[in-house]
């Protein structure tokens, strides 16, 4: 070729619940465009990735919440598109989440590959790089040349996955024609929860990954669990291979999908799992391991979730020994901006009487009176402006913005060491891994909200069904779409 490679890159990154009333706004997501967006990806100094030259577009990534606004949406669209239309590209490297719902759609990345499509035509290729949370719908498939998505829960190989998407495209424009590629759809759906790569069988099924993509013949080899807080038709398990011979494709995506199908029964929470009462039982029991977790998994920000149910909460107040002291316990968090508006002005130790949570997402009890002491105020970088109110024993943390206490400094901030804690409870699904290694007890609370682990209780309406566990009928089709 007589001059380099030109490869674009640029996508939207959110997953997004249907189920709960937030809405994803403009404000909610970082957005970066030129040199800033280059600078995300640091193998663009690999031997593989010399003489491309690469195109920034414009990415925009937001914690996972509500749908996003159609306008947010609509107007990065239009920017990708543009900027690809002003500078014609080999190829696109789309970094995505794979879960984005957007208000008034039913596939919003089968409608943004559409678009970029629409103006790059059918020659350069397109690499997706996704989250294993994500849907891949015919329309992404049918659009994109090679996907690949992560190969662990908790996610620790986000970056090695955009670089593999990367290499796998910049390979196959050096190698030219197009990838064959092949698409298993496995109608299941099932929550995180029950799928980390920690345990099995989700961890003996992406080990069996390595092997497929050793093959001859073979590029790539990715398995979908999907995204089960979204109430779309293309929600569902999902497992594609992609190589340089079609039946190598073919046959390691019906192996892969057929492997995932036969352990649908296996699965299971990562963690015990009972009521939030259940939960306090066992923490609270004198032999209970300290720090003792608690999941407030059905309003998980780390999911979509609003961030603002004061169900768990509710229920450690409820507590007489949290209450009067005898138990020091931490619950993170409430997104409340109101709430830490309010407490402006005071000083640390200062008497405080502040309504908070409940504003977005007002499922009973909505907002609780919180009657105690100002323990600290300070800024998170996730959280925005943070506080922490002193109730008894528990010390109850708000946050400006919504965000997930993942990450043991977010605590410190406000003065909790958990190693001290008696009861941690945090709104997250499966505990990320510095909570997972300072946890010394866990269990996950199957709370309510737009997360709920138990999906039996959310009104689905658009699902194409049977799906497993929700059918009895559900069955497995192990013949590919191929492209």
């Amino acid at each position: 070729m007589s001059r380099p490679l030109r490869v674009a890159i640029g996508g939207v990154h959110i997953e997004s619940s249907t189920f709960s009333p937030h809405r994803s706004g403009a404000a909610d997501f970082e957005v970066t465009r030129g040199q800033a967006l280059l600078d995300r990806y640091g193998w663009r100094g690999e031997p593989w990735a010399a003489g491309v030259e690469w195109v920034p577009l414009v990415h925009a990534r937001a914690l996972p919440g509500g749908a996003v606004e159609p306008a947010a949406y609509e107007a990065w669209k239009e920017e990708i598109v543009r900027g690809l239309a002003e500078a014609p590209v080999d190829g696109m490297l789309l970094d995505i989440h794979g879960a984005m719902s957007v208000a008034g759609r039913q596939d919003a990345e089968g409608d943004l590959i559409a678009a970029i499509r629409a103006v790059i035509g059918s020659g350069p290729l397109v690499s997706a790089a996704m989250d294993l949370h994500g849907n891949v719908s015919p329309a992404l498939f049918d659009g994109c040349d090679l996907l690949t998505c992560y190969r662990t829960a908790p996610h620790v190989d986000v970056w090695e996955t955009r670089e593999r998407a990367a290499r796998n495209l910049v390979e196959a424009l050096r190698r030219g024609g197009r990838p064959h590629k092949a698409l298993v759809h496995v109608p299941i759906l099932l929550p995180g929860e029950m799928t980390s790569t920690r345990v099995e069988p989700a961890r003996g099924l992406y080990a069996r990954i390595p092997e497929v993509e050793a093959r001859p013949g073979v590029i790539d080899a990715a398995i979908w669990i999907g995204f089960a807080w979204a109430d779309e038709p293309r929600c569902r398990g999902a497992v594609v291979v992609t190589g340089t011979d079609a039946r190598a494709a073919e046959e390691g995506a019906r192996e892969l999908g057929r492997a995932f199908w036969d352990a649908r029964d296996e699965f299971a929470f990562v963690a015990p799992a009972g009521t939030m009462d259940e939960c306090l039982d066992a923490a609270l029991k004198d032999d209970a391991a300290r720090p003792y977790f608690i999941s407030d998994s059905g309003d998980n920000p780390g999911a979509g979730g609003a961030d603002d149910v004061t169900y768990a909460l509710e229920r450690m107040l409820a507590r007489p020994e949290i209450r009067d002291g005898r138990v020091r316990a931490v619950y993170a968090s409430l997104f409340d901006p109101e709430a830490v508006a309010g407490l402006e002005g005071l000083a640390v130790g200062a008497p405080v009487r502040v309504r908070a949570g409940g504003r977005l997402d007002a499922r009973p009890p909505g907002p609780l009176l919180l009657e105690g002491t100002l323990e600290a105020l300070a800024d998170d970088p996730d959280g925005g402006r943070v506080a922490s109110v002193r109730v008894g024993g528990l010390s109850v943390f708000l946050t400006s913005r919504r965000m997930q206490y993942r990450l043991l400094e977010s605590y410190r901030r406000l003065g909790v060491d958990v190693a001290g804690a008696g009861i941690v409870t945090v709104k997250i699904g499966y505990l990320e891994p510095e909570l997972f290694d300072a946890a010394a007890g866990w269990m996950l609370a199957l709370t309510p909200g737009g997360v709920d682990q138990d999906l039996h209780r959310l009104p689905y309406r658009h699902l194409e069904r049977p799906i497993f566990p929700l059918d009895p009928g559900a069955d497995f089709d192990p013949r590919p779409l191929t492209g």
